[in-house]
């Protein structure tokens, strides 16, 4: 969609994020290849003056939120102060307004053009952009999703069957491994979906807090085969990227839950970031902190169809970024498992007396095996974490293909066609 089709006759077709559904994921704002989306503690929404309509944002949103538009003048759009303080999106505009909107074509050039500008440098600037190598559709052999089960207004309510702290006690980062039930409701969940929890309470401003999403940790079967649970991984956030102290609401609620608790959940979200079923598909698994919750799903899910002798060979080949090993979460567990169903490599950057290490370079260390994996097209690749690995992953993706003479143009856009490279960062 050009910016032109964006604007006709002095009406804009204006694109907006529904505040009643979004839940705050991050998908689009790290998806959209112009910068016009962005946030506050409130709402997503999106910058008219840049959004040029390309669509990008609208497949990788798990709730839909994203996929909405409202017809106003184009001289007078929703403004980020308007959006930032919306609960729910504004009625169409009455038609006799957008028909004296018809008479504003300066204004509309001008946005035209801003529009074409924003595209222009992003397109023409060189930066390197992972986030276009993530692929939006699932893997052919991948199961069906089911989403949207149950959303903000009809919200779930489970049972807490287990919270334990899976990093090592007494350090201050501690996560924990929390098991959900529901009972006789259901609620199918493959690997690599979400689900969000809905915290107690209000905030500041009154306001009933929103729902918070975290991928699931469990195999599809249950966190115990057969059972109609779900396990997630969550970390107790007590300070914000820059190290000031905050209290994550729902991190800090979810730690504390006990066995027996109620807990209020929406989804299950997303249809894409899904695990093959070809028994002799490999996996490339790369992830920092919590983002191991679906890789643990997908290592789980493998692991009981190789107990049941359903397994065919496929590789699983794990890189795994922490501070340190007492704060890697399900450290223990991953060292027990059998070294011919899992190649595990572990990064840590804060370790005393040793060199910080990132997930980017154990992938340059093993970049031979890397490299035979990115040869086969069984291979499949997914990426989970913290925004700020995402470029270091992908171009030492770009990197170990290039060394071993693949064409990573050629390759990053097969991988991303073809659903094998998935990127969910946050």
């Amino acid at each position: 969609m050009s910016s032109t089709t964006l604007i006709a006759n002095g009406i804009l077709n204006q694109h907006l994020i529904d505040p009643e559904i979004c839940i705050r994921c991050n998908t689009c704002e790290a998806t959209c290849p112009v910068d016009a989306i962005t946030h506050d503690d409130t709402n997503y929404v999106v910058m008219a003056d840049k959004c040029n309509g390309c669509m990008a944002c609208i497949s990788p949103c798990p709730t839909g939120s994203i996929d909405n538009w409202r017809q106003v003048p184009a001289s007078e759009p929703y403004s980020l102060a308007d959006q930032y303080g919306w609960e729910s999106l504004p009625a169409e505009l009455p038609l006799e307004r957008l028909a004296a909107a018809q008479e504003a074509p300066i204004y509309v050039q001008d946005m035209t053009q801003a529009v074409i500008a924003a595209a222009s440098s992003s397109a023409v600037d060189g930066s390197f952009r992972a986030a276009t190598y993530g692929a939006t559709t699932p893997p052919w052999s991948a199961a069906h999703a089911y989403t949207n089960l149950y959303g903000p207004k009809n919200p779930i309510t489970v049972t807490v069957a287990g919270n334990i702290n899976c990093t090592e006690a007494g350090y201050d980062n501690e996560t924990h491994h929390i098991v959900l039930d529901f009972g006789a409701m259901p609620f199918p969940v493959l690997e690599g979906q979400s689900i969000a929890v809905i915290p107690p309470g209000v905030d500041a401003n009154g306001k009933a807090h929103v729902a918070r999403q975290y991928s699931v940790a469990s195999a599809r079967n249950g966190e115990r085969p057969g059972y109609n649970n779900v396990a997630l991984t969550v970390k107790r956030v007590t300070q914000d990227y820059e190290g000031r102290p905050t209290r994550g609401v729902a991190s800090n609620y979810l730690c504390d839950v006990q066995v027996g608790d109620k807990v209020q959940v929406i989804g299950p979200f997303g249809s894409s970031f899904l695990m093959p079923n070809h028994p002799r598909s490999h996996i490339v698994m790369i992830c920092t902190g919590t983002g191991s919750a679906p890789m643990r799903a997908m290592t789980e899910w493998r692991r009981r169809l190789r107990k049941s002798g359903k397994f065919e060979g496929g590789k699983l080949m794990l890189f795994f970024g922490a501070r340190t090993p007492q704060e890697l979460p399900y450290f223990g567990p991953l060292q027990n498992l059998p070294k011919d169903f899992m190649d595990h490599n572990f990064a840590f950057s804060r370790v005393p007396g040793q060199p910080r290490r990132y997930v980017q370079d154990a992938m340059r260390e093993r970049a031979t095996d890397l490299a035979q994996l990115l040869r086969d097209d069984n291979t499949h690749i997914y990426v989970c974490g913290l925004k700020s690995m995402e470029e270091g992953v992908v171009l030492a993706l770009r990197d170990v293909a290039q060394q071993a003479g693949l064409a990573w143009d050629d390759l990053g856009a097969r991988l991303k066609r073809e659903g094998r490279l998935h990127l969910e960062t946050y």
